[in-house]
């Protein structure tokens, strides 16, 4: 293999010819194989937006030649299309606060530049990483700004997918409006519903889920690009100081805004383990939901069986025609990832020190994993469970027919009491609800099924006029 031979603070080191990343990057790739996976797609274009936004401020304040920032300009709009992206080389999780990316994105930015310009990779007297690509930067900036641009883009990815499954579970809701079932609080009977009613309480969460992202986006786009090192903005001029964060804007396409005290945005990485936060509220909705139609759907000969899931695989290498609801388990398990990751996320901000959170890669690495892990299980959700979800209209009912809880519905016209001895008694005795009522002449036979009409147990009404019993 042919190699340039690039020397830093430590020595020479041997790069191959062909490669845009330089010596930071390579001593990094060999220091930390941890992972064994690069940063996140979208970690590299907010680093690709950074280095263009700063090289076009640099270029309008004067202190970057302009043929140098267009070329810089040009490097990361290749980067921004998608190309150059397996050169980026270090680790999802290293050490130094995320110097070795920041390093990373410097150097293949200036070896396409001076590619751009005539040069041959590794000829820094022609685009520095540091003097030109990094002007009036900081790790400390930098790599917390790209990683916020990525979250929010990342974050709207989930808001999107979040979305489209509100939308199919109003559709379910609206399809199974007429299902009368029997509610269930603690495991136990407690009184009918509709089973639309249930997937729109569903959707309702979701909806809940979207605002909470919404307003974690909302604090994640205040940066501290500006700051520098520790928010102080030495070596960093003060016209690009203001110019920087609207710029980034535009080149980014999203709104961002500089953070009011760039120290404190500096030392403290709090907006993260909110968004975090925002993310593990909707997994734990998501696997909420997942456990009530496993239990909806058990059996389904002798457990509840008020729906049927989607057969999507053998469920048994024992058990002939076992189904198993593999697709609301897997959404179980990614929301115990993603409760986990937060957890790391929250020890990471926490462990923030002084002017800096050094921590910053692995908490990239674990939010970045759970949006993902969501977006992806909730495609799988909707496209292999929900969209094929059917009632079992008949076992439902039957469930709610021989439920004691109907009696319920008796209280405000029986009283407590003796709507308590009518249960007991059909428990003892097999006899129905309303062959009790009548038996006792507690209410008349009008009356009685007007009460004891299911559907109407499911909307707020109109309570009657006790009736004179004795007690």
């Amino acid at each position: 293999m042919d190699v340039r031979i690039e020397q830093d603070l430590l020595g020479k080191i041997e790069i191959p010819v062909d490669a845009y990343y330089g010596n930071q990057s390579k001593r990094a790739h060999d220091n930390f194989k941890i992972t064994k996976k690069p940063i996140h797609r979208e970690l590299i274009m907010g680093l690709a937006s950074v280095k263009k936004a700063a090289a076009i401020v640099n270029c309008n304040i004067g202190l970057l030649d302009k043929q140098i920032s267009d070329a810089i300009v040009e490097a990361c709009n290749d980067i921004l299309d998608g190309k150059l992206h397996e050169e980026f080389i270090t680790d999802a999780i290293q050490g130094g606060a995320g110097t070795s990316m920041n390093m990373n994105a410097n150097e293949v930015i200036a070896n396409r530049a001076i590619e751009i310009l005539g040069g041959r990779k590794g000829d820094y007297t022609i685009v520095s990483p540091n003097d030109h690509v990094n002007e009036c930067q900081s790790t400390n900036d930098v790599v917390p700004t790209a990683g916020r641009i990525a979250t929010i883009k990342l974050l709207y990815q989930l808001i999107d997918k979040l979305e489209e499954l509100k939308d199919m579970l109003l559709a379910k809701a609206d399809e199974f409006d007429g299902v009368i079932k029997m509610g269930r609080t603690q495991l136990q009977d407690a009184a009918p519903m509709r089973l639309g009613q249930e997937f729109k309480a569903y959707a309702s969460a979701i909806d809940r889920d979207i605002n909470r992202l919404n307003l974690a986006i909302h604090r994640v786009k205040y940066v501290n690009l500006g700051g520098t090192v520790i928010g102080t903005g030495l070596n960093a001029h003060k016209e690009y100081v203001a110019n920087i964060v609207p710029e980034l804007s535009r080149v980014a396409g999203i709104d961002l805004e500089q953070a009011d005290d760039l120290i404190g945005a500096t030392q403290n990485i709090d907006d993260f383990p909110d968004a975090s936060a925002a993310v593990k509220t909707c997994a734990i909705n998501l696997s909420k939901m997942a456990n009530d139609l496993r239990l909806l759907s058990s059996g389904p000969k002798t457990g509840i069986g008020e729906i049927n899931l989607p057969a999507k695989q053998a469920g048994s290498s024992i058990v002939p025609g076992k189904i198993n609801p593999v697709i609301p388990e897997v959404v179980n398990q990614i929301a115990f990832n993603v409760i986990g990751n937060d957890i790391t996320i929250t020890m990471a901000a926490e462990a923030g020190q002084l002017e800096l959170n050094a921590f910053l890669p692995v908490v990239f690495y674990k939010l970045f994993e759970s949006i993902n892990t969501l977006i992806n299980g909730i495609d799988t959700f909707m496209a292999n469970c929900l969209s094929g979800i059917e009632a079992n209209e008949e076992r439902c009912k039957i469930l709610v027919e021989h439920s004691l809880t109907m009696v319920t519905a008796l209280s405000p016209y029986i009283g407590y009491k003796n709507a308590t001895r009518i249960a007991q008694e059909a428990l003892e005795t097999g006899k129905t609800i309303r062959e009790l009522v009548l038996h006792e002449e507690l209410l008349d036979e009008e009356t009685l099924d007007d009460v004891l009409d299911p559907y109407k147990m499911t909307e707020p009404g109109i309570v009657g006029k006790k009736a004179s019993v004795k007690a």
